[in-house]
């Protein structure tokens, strides 16, 4: 490279990303193949439009590359071609979730989505994301004594606001979602169920997650998280009619293009398609078993050492920590802050109940995909869960 500026930047952050412990449960490190994708020459070609529909010429190997990502996607998650539909457009998971809505959603209609706080994320119709300035949310949250989902409180209040789709899916949940209840619920107040598995799609791909497709209309998912590959993301739509006899497959590409993107990044496709090969290998299933060993570990021996974990443990990839009510007297951001001088990267987080700003939240969120990915075991996790209690406590 002949920009020293930015090749210095890039080799600092290359030093910092392998000195640090990373535990944000949104990243992990992808295979130098799925690198190699990213920056190939597909960065090159505009390819507006669909396979075999562009408004671009030159476009039939990238046809070609994008009908291969669709394929190993529907086929990662034993889908039939003829029953549900996949777009590998859309930039990352917050446009391909403003997709879903805009095709399904009429303006100032109702999502009901996890709260904020509880767990939920910004695109599940929180009131300082698009999401809810277009439409109304109908939050839900979790129960204040267990810190779980009340999946009979949830339908109470579904059949009370009667919104046009359910958003089941987290960024800051730590249990195992059960999409059978909320497929009822759903069909009980007739609205659409959407599943957002960005988080613990790496774990339904190993078979350690329950699946997310036997009971939801549509799914969204990011690439970049437990599923390991580039920052990218995926709208899974079943082949279905609505109301008013249109196929929703049909008005989730015309959301993604023309509504609201343009040319779709071919590159950043063809990675996606890798780490999906990726992810359908024995290797892969096997590292998924081993993040959720790995969250089980930390959560337990944090617990041992006297820290409040949210909902008492986890079942996937993440723990939340109240590191403020229940722990020092510290914020997340003092919390988090203190861990980085230590070389331990995690993200302040609200918790349930929570009494701080969003900005300077009561915990701290904790993920395993990414030192599972560098070889990490459960004894290395009982080590990093002393170097936490030891740092935050300051022994």
């Amino acid at each position: 490279m002949n920009d020293a500026q930015i090749k210095k930047l890039i080799a600092r952050e290359e030093k910092r990303q392998k000195t640090v412990i990373n535990l944000i449960a949104s990243e992990n490190y992808v295979s130098k193949d799925v690198l190699t994708a990213l920056g190939s020459v597909l960065v090159n070609k505009y390819a507006e439009g669909y396979p075999g529909r562009r408004y671009y010429g030159g476009n039939e190997i990238i046809d070609k590359v994008e009908s291969l990502c669709q394929e190993r996607a529907l086929k990662l998650f034993g889908l039939a071609p003829s029953a549900w539909h996949v777009n590998v457009q859309p930039l990352s998971g917050s446009p391909a979730n403003l997709a879903v809505y805009t095709a399904l959603v009429p303006p100032g209609g109702k999502i009901m989505g996890m709260s904020l706080t509880h767990g939920g994320h910004l695109t599940h119709g929180h009131k300082v994301s698009a999401t809810g300035k277009f439409w109304q949310q109908v939050p839900y949250g979790v129960d204040q004594k267990t810190e779980t989902i009340n999946y009979s409180e949830i339908k109470k209040l579904a059949i009370e606001h009667k919104p046009n789709i359910i958003v089941a899916g987290f960024t800051a949940y730590p249990r195992i979602v059960d999409f059978k209840k909320f497929r009822e619920i759903a069909s009980a107040c007739g609205a659409l169920l959407m599943v957002d598995m960005s988080h613990f799609a790496g774990l339904v791909a190993g078979k350690t997650y329950p699946s997310p497709f036997p009971y939801a209309d549509i799914v969204t998912t990011t690439i970049h998280k437990t599923l390991r590959g580039p920052r990218s993301a995926a709208i899974f739509v079943l082949r279905q009619k609505t109301g008013d006899g249109k196929e929703m497959s049909d008005l989730i590409d015309k959301a993604v293009f023309p509504g609201l993107q343009g040319g779709p990044h071919e590159n950043q496709i063809a990675a996606v398609a890798v780490a999906l090969k990726e992810a359908a290998t024995p290797a892969f299933r096997k590292y998924a078993k081993q993040i959720i060993k790995n969250a089980e570990t930390l959560s337990a021996e944090l617990k041992k050492l006297g820290w409040k974990i949210i909902s008492e443990g986890t079942d996937s990839h993440l723990i939340l920590v109240d590191v403020w009510m229940h722990g020092v007297g510290i914020s997340g951001t003092v919390a988090s802050n203190r861990l980085e001088k230590a070389g331990i990267i995690v993200n302040k987080n609200t918790i349930p109940g929570e009494t701080r700003s969003p900005f300077d939240p009561s915990g701290i969120r904790l993920g395993t995909a990414a030192e599972t990915t560098r070889g990490k075991k459960e004894k290395d996790f009982i080590k990093i869960a002393r170097k936490i209690d030891a740092v935050l406590r300051k022994k």
